[in-house]
């Protein structure tokens, strides 16, 4: 299946952050949403289809984590990339066991992202939690 049937959504506090990520997912052929927070996400109400959401654990309100355990509810919920600018290995450690989601720190890597990314497209493919 070609890259761009797959929606990749970006939850990231940070707009222009957020836009950086959003262009190199268009360029690498990804349609994307973003949102502002964990409640824009929720309220956009679109995340069963998604084949991928990348999630910034610390956002303010609603963070990441309460965000996963919210879509953990759903039997449909996307695979997640956390991503995190926190250098505590708890954090990147709980993210990374957690249903087997992927932590990335920041500053990202771009062509790591696009691994991850394609990781969790092909998960999501296969069959979700």
């Amino acid at each position: 299946m070609p890259a761009s049937t797959h929606t990749i959504a970006i939850v990231e506090d940070d707009e222009s952050f957020n836009r950086a990520l959003e262009r190199l997912l268009k360029a690498s052929g990804f349609a994307t949403q973003t949102f502002l927070s964990a409640e824009e996400f929720l309220a956009n109400d679109a995340f069963e289809s998604l084949a991928c959401l990348i999630l910034d654990i610390n956002l303010p309100g609603i963070s990441g984590f309460e965000l996963f355990d919210r879509l953990s509810l759903y039997d449909e919920r996307p695979p997640i990339i956390f991503i995190t600018a926190t250098d505590e290995k708890t954090v990147r450690d709980h993210a990374s066991r957690i249903s087997g989601n992927v932590c990335l720190g920041k500053p990202l890597v771009g062509a790591a992202l696009l691994r991850a990314v394609r990781a969790q497209v092909r998960r999501s493919e296969s069959g979700r939690d």
